[in-house]
């Protein structure tokens, strides 16, 4: 994992570089106005925001994995983001815009909890029917956003919305993904709690803790993470299942030392993400959502398979 940290330094300087406005070290450091305007205005808010928003929703992930109970769970494939899209419809229409942070976040960690009180009280027989349920969960939700959005007349603002495309980021519209810092250092401050909620019920209880609460705090932090990425960036699907899966295997199921990898590998995956979509059909830009969907989808059934495989030969 040593690696990981010049890979993450030279795809963070490729991405304040790469785009359709060339920007020149040598410009830079002369001082020029239009270079550190470019700079300073668009190029680094937008990687700031690519930070955030790989590394919180992986740890949302990471955190939504550990009180499910299942490797497979992620904002993406428990419905948060679908709730978080139907709370940002409902912003468009009650409200007139989709800025109502309450709204939004309300509805995310009213759908997750839904989501994480039913596969609690439901003994599946496989664990892959748990993210299969909650990606037919997910898209009933998602449904309904969409039928909300045609009868009220804001289907196109909804579209837009869907595709996750960091190219609108500037100074001043993207600081709402700031709330990935304390989310960072909350999951890492009960991490040892939250891994004893990733046991069960019982042998929480059995510790002392409140098992309840914690659950509460898991869904808030992965709402409030998916809520605020979905609102300024937009969907950014199976982030939140693939980082922590490739962490835990090759770092072990230890969630305070997974934690910093996670973020981490995140803002990479991301970062990775958000280049090739500049360069392949440069100078316009494909957006983010297309090129994670792709590697995310595949990594999914790599793991589904993966899983499958294991449990026969068990």
């Amino acid at each position: 994992m040593k690696f990981l940290l010049p890979v993450f330094v030279l795809l963070s300087a490729s991405s304040v570089f790469v785009g359709v406005i060339d920007l020149d070290m040598a410009a830079i450091l002369k001082g020029d106005t239009a270079a550190l305007e470019l700079l300073l205005v668009s190029r680094l808010p937008r990687l700031l925001a690519i930070w955030l928003a790989g590394a919180g929703l992986s740890i949302a992930g990471l955190i939504m994995q550990q009180i499910s109970q299942n490797r497979f769970a992620a904002p993406s494939t428990t419905g948060t983001i679908e709730c978080a899209m139907f709370g940002y419809v409902l912003s468009l229409v009650l409200f007139g815009d989709g800025n109502n942070l309450l709204v939004i976040f309300g509805s995310a960690m009213a759908g997750t909890l839904v989501f994480v009180n039913f596969i609690h009280g439901v003994q599946f027989k496989n664990t892959i029917y748990v993210p299969l349920t909650g990606i037919v969960y997910g898209n009933v939700v998602a449904a309904a956003a969409t039928f909300v959005a045609y009868k009220y007349d804001v289907i196109q603002n909804l579209s837009g919305w869907e595709m996750a495309n960091f190219s609108s980021i500037l100074r001043g519209n993207y600081e709402l993904l700031y709330l990935a810092l304390p989310v960072g250092i909350l999951s890492y401050w009960f991490a040892s709690r939250l891994s004893a909620v990733g046991m069960g019920r019982d042998f929480s209880v059995s510790l002392g803790l409140n098992y309840r609460q914690l659950v509460l705090l898991g869904v808030l932090l992965v709402s409030v993470m998916s809520a605020s990425v979905v609102m300024i960036v937009g969907m950014l699907p199976f982030l939140g299942l693939i980082v922590p899966n490739l962490v835990s295997r090759y770092q072990g199921d230890n969630m305070r030392k997974n934690i910093p990898v996670t973020a981490l590998c995140g803002a990479i995956l991301v970062l990775v993400c958000d280049v090739l979509g500049r360069l392949i059909i440069f100078p316009h830009e494909v957006p983010i959502t297309m090129i994670i969907s792709l590697l995310g989808g595949g990594a999914f059934i790599y793991l589904v398979l993966k899983d499958t495989q294991s449990g026969q030969g068990a």
